[in-house]
């Protein structure tokens, strides 16, 4: 009797783990989209710290894959003034809440940024959303946008806007990202 009792519970364990590693979701055309980040990067980028500063320059590499059909992963790594920063970027789309999502978190501080998403009408924009941390004040937080503006599929153009006191974004960095051939 205890061997039969093994044996059935066993065979319901394996069922178990089987029936919870088959997919939950189906892929979407919305997911498809992020395929077009797939591949090698390079990127130079514009950053303004003040209307009264000069303009600091960055250059780094963007390395983006997909995780099963779901989500789209990115390793950033470049230089801004200096220092070294490394990044990860992942983006996936929430078919339950009709929007883009997804994470950010790099080497040069503690805030994980939460984006939630659209890409535009041309299927050719996606814009990001997200909290943090106000540049201009850190103890309070303001909202922020990096729009990628595919202008052909081996060239991207990343705009990152903050809202500012007034109401108004103020773009504070541009960049032209470029697939390595």
């Amino acid at each position: 009797m205890k061997l039969k009792l093994t044996i059935a519970a066993v065979l319901v364990a394996c069922f178990g783990v089987v029936a919870c590693a088959q997919p939950t979701a189906q892929a979407q055309k919305e997911h498809a989209w992020l395929e077009r980040f797939v591949g090698e990067w390079e990127s130079s980028m514009e950053m303004s710290m003040g209307p009264d500063q000069p303009p600091i320059t960055s250059t780094g590499t963007m390395s983006a894959k997909m995780l099963g059909d779901f989500w789209m992963i990115a390793e950033i790594n470049g230089e801004v003034m200096g220092t070294t920063i490394n990044a990860v970027n992942t983006v996936g789309f929430d078919a339950k809440k009709n929007h883009y999502v997804g994470t950010w978190v790099d080497s040069m501080s503690d805030h994980v940024w939460y984006y939630k998403g659209f890409v535009d009408e041309s299927g050719k924009k996606l814009t990001l959303e997200a909290e943090g941390p106000n540049f201009m004040n850190p103890e309070v937080t303001t909202q922020f946008r990096d729009i990628y503006d595919f202008q052909s599929a081996d060239h991207l153009i990343l705009t990152s806007q903050m809202l500012d006191d007034s109401g108004n974004w103020i773009q504070f960095m541009r960049g032209e990202i470029k697939r390595k051939k």
